[in-house]
């Protein structure tokens, strides 16, 4: 059998493992930030007839600019969007590979404040772009001083932002937004994969976008929505950033199916986005709970918490799975995430996390007096 190093494969990715996290099927899976709520019957309908009124002309290709569906996007956004400021793939995934594309490439740079999201450093990666992974201060947050000094110092041609943060859920102070782009020469991307779950008073990257030609936000309907097998992210930024974005995109990228059914599910957004304060009560209930159990928590406005455990983190994601819950390993020493979904969910969270407590065996680690 041929093994994947016997393959002319690129020097820089020899070695490299894929994206992913683990699909078991166990009973609770808490991993993945998924929405946890089926699709409402009504929307599954009104997707089912948007979908089936495309299959007699599958046999011409897509609109390859997605209009209708962008314009959707701009009406969902606000703020002065109109449809030529938006763009839509699959996924943020997509998006954010189409910026590296336009933006990054070999000789350039590009820049994020880790822990972050794991996939940016592996699109750059993709795109011959040189990854730096720049850091952040304590419990995870992140200062205008921080970010201006590593990005000055580094100058690079793109700057992932993430408000929300994922793995951490921490959201940005707006100051952090506008001081980067005060001083970054190239782009700044503001991932906001999360902005719907985040706590009343925070402010969207969406209100920083007026003249700001060098600022891209976005998002997805994954989260949220519900939709992660629909597979639809977006950006929303000035419209010379999608001229730029189009020049690199593949021909037809986002099929018919998922145009009509991403549409039938925005025209159905209430119906839809109804689980988000379900979802962060949940959230903040799980934070409250580890916290009264006395461990370690990181601030959350995402869908997700992240919360420290004692010694190596492989062992107590195993333990966890031991009880039937599949949380997320995120490869930060000592920290775990877990996804806020339904009260039982956090419920056969909170009783495993008691268990392995009680079993003393790779137990969460107290959290230290004063924090």
């Amino acid at each position: 059998m041929t093994r994947l190093e016997d393959l002319p494969i690129r020097d820089d990715l020899r070695g490299r493992s894929p994206y992913g996290a683990p699909q078991l099927d166990v009973p609770v899976r808490l991993n993945t930030n998924e929405n946890s709520y089926p699709v409402p019957d009504e929307v599954v309908e009104a997707i089912g007839k948007a979908v089936a009124a495309e299959l007699r002309d599958l046999n011409r290709y897509p609109d390859r600019d997605a209009l209708a569906l962008r314009a959707d996007l701009a009406a969902y956004l606000g703020h002065g969007l109109t449809t030529e400021g938006v763009w839509a793939a699959n996924g943020s995934n997509e998006i954010q590979q189409q910026l590296l594309q336009a933006f990054g490439g070999p000789g350039r740079v590009a820049l994020g404040f880790v822990p972050a999201y794991s996939m940016h450093p592996l699109l750059a990666l993709g795109t011959g772009t040189r990854w730096v992974p720049a850091h952040r201060g304590v419990d995870f947050g992140l200062t205008v001083d921080e970010a201006v000094a590593q990005v000055r110092e580094h100058r690079p041609d793109v700057v992932f932002l993430c408000s929300p943060n994922n793995p951490t859920g921490t959201a940005l102070d707006p100051a952090v937004i506008s001081a980067v782009l005060d001083v970054a020469p190239g782009m700044v991307v503001v991932d906001e994969a999360y902005a719907e779950f985040a706590r009343p008073g925070t402010v969207s990257a969406l209100a920083v976008l007026p003249g700001h030609p060098r600022l891209v936000v976005t998002r997805t309907m994954s989260k949220a929505f519900g939709f992660a097998g629909g597979r639809l992210g977006y950006l929303a930024a000035d419209p010379a950033v999608v001229d730029a974005v189009q020049l690199v995109r593949l021909p037809y990228h986002l099929s018919a199916l998922t145009q009509a059914a991403a549409r039938a599910a925005l025209a159905h957004r209430d119906a839809l986005l109804g689980t988000v304060a379900a979802i962060m009560q949940q959230r903040d209930r799980i934070v409250t709970e580890l916290r009264r159990r006395g461990l370690r928590v990181a601030d959350s406005d995402a869908n997700f918490v992240l919360y420290a455990v004692d010694g190596d983190q492989t062992l107590a994601w195993q333990a966890m799975l031991d009880h039937g819950v599949l949380v997320r390993d995120v490869g930060l020493p000592g920290w775990l995430r877990v996804t806020a979904g339904t009260p039982a969910e956090t419920d056969a969270f909170l009783a495993a996390i008691d268990q392995i407590q009680r079993a003393g065996l790779s137990a969460p680690q107290p959290r230290p007096k004063g924090t």
